[in-house]
């Protein structure tokens, strides 16, 4: 069976294309928001908010397992591969509310037998006292938001740790049973020489975490860095942290396997790795965003209830909005995500997640491929090192 679906078409016209049923699901993963923190970053634009004194953890469980039975018609019996817990600092809550959100997702969908169930952590004491407590949970990875080690730099990035809980929390993290955790770190900080970059990678690398996240700031709207400009590195000084960082990290074992993410063999981020790979995630909780496939072919896009207070309002709905992708819009969909990925992905993955042909992807291909963006491989859809350099560029050429 076949769906239709109107397009706009060359002539600027609407047409009629069939949308093919998909050959086969993709694998499924859920996202859980929890926006709250200790204070806000004025780096960050997530949806995230500060903590009042007493968390309404129970409330709010209460309202994720609620939005979660509205998604599940369309899980389609796929078990969960992975579960994120995002923020925010998710770490606020308590193992006791958790633990209650884990059983009751468990209940509603199966989880895969090696499921990765990753939650983000900040360095405090505090929350370094739960570690034990979560891993007790069958939570098997952490995600902990370091920034940076100096104090000067903390200080510079509103974050409320210091260096030496930040190295705790690596050695805590261990201890509590965590075999596989990532820690988030930052470069191009105001005023950052490449040195003080250099060397906090290299602290970083000593406390021999699994994976690393390690990104360029970059000044967001809506922060109060976008309001209040510090002043960062020059172009050349980013250039060379860049090139002298991942020399470091490739020198100590560490693969780039995406723009910013680096880990030892066989411990990339399995959540992430089903996000950029046009994987499905159904996403719960306050500005929680979603992507889910159906058997007819259509791809939907959702987001939820931004703010805390209207999410916990029994009166007002869990989700904002949705969005059916057309025909036309995949193409940069798909490749948006994949091409992030260094090695990028199998070609054949194009036609299995989107029901489209890989002709669909026509002229905007041979264009990137001739301005030497796309690598000229058949069989994979992977971007050039320039491309993954420009890949803003490179995706201009698959726009609607």
């Amino acid at each position: 069976m076949t769906t239709t679906t109107l397009f706009a078409g060359e002539d600027g016209f609407s047409s009629v294309a069939p949308r093919a049923p998909l050959p086969e699901l993709p694998p499924l993963a859920l996202y859980i928001h929890i926006p709250w923190c200790v204070r806000k970053c004025p780096y960050c634009d997530f949806n995230s908010h500060t903590a009042t004194p007493h968390l309404p953890e129970e409330a709010y469980v209460d309202a994720l397992l609620a939005d979660l039975d509205i998604d599940l018609a369309a899980v389609y019996g796929r078990p969960l591969s992975s579960i994120f817990f995002g923020g925010g600092t998710p770490s606020l809550f308590s193992a006791k509310a958790l633990g209650r959100l884990l059983e009751g997702v468990e209940q509603r969908i199966p989880f895969a037998a090696d499921i990765e169930i990753t939650l983000e952590a900040n360095p405090g004491t505090f929350e370094q006292e739960k570690f034990s407590a979560y891993r007790t949970l069958g939570i098997n990875r952490l995600s902990i938001g370091i920034q940076s080690f100096q104090s000067a730099k903390l200080e510079a990035l509103g974050r409320i740790h210091n260096g030496s809980e930040a190295i705790r929390a690596a050695d805590m993290a261990r201890q509590a049973g965590f075999d596989n955790f990532n820690l988030d770190l930052m470069h191009g900080l105001p005023d950052q020489s490449l040195e003080e970059a250099l060397d906090d990678l290299r602290q970083a690398i000593a406390l021999k975490p699994t994976h690393l996240s390690w990104y360029q700031l970059t000044l967001e709207p809506n922060t109060v860095f976008w309001n209040q400009p510090p002043v960062l590195p020059e172009d050349d000084t980013l250039w060379d942290i860049q090139e002298a960082g991942q020399a470091l990290l490739a020198e100590h074992g560490y693969a780039q396997y995406e723009v910013s993410a680096y880990a030892q063999p066989g411990k990339a981020a399995r959540h992430n790795l089903n996000y950029w790979s046009f994987g499905d995630f159904i996403g719960i909780g306050a500005g929680a965003h979603g992507k889910l496939s159906h058997p007819d072919g259509r791809i939907v896009r959702t987001w939820k209830t931004r703010l805390p207070k209207d999410y916990l309002n029994p009166a007002k709905p869990f989700q904002a909005g949705e969005k059916l992708l057309a025909l036309d819009e995949l193409p940069f969909e798909f490749l948006m995500n994949a091409l992030r990925l260094t090695a990028g992905v199998d070609a054949h993955l194009y036609p299995q997640r989107t029901g489209l042909t890989l002709e669909s992807l026509g002229e905007g291909r041979r264009l990137a491929e001739q301005k030497g963006l796309l690598q000229v491989e058949p069989s994979r859809l992977v971007a050039t090192p320039q491309g993954q350099l420009f890949l803003n560029d490179l995706l201009q050429y698959f726009l609607i």
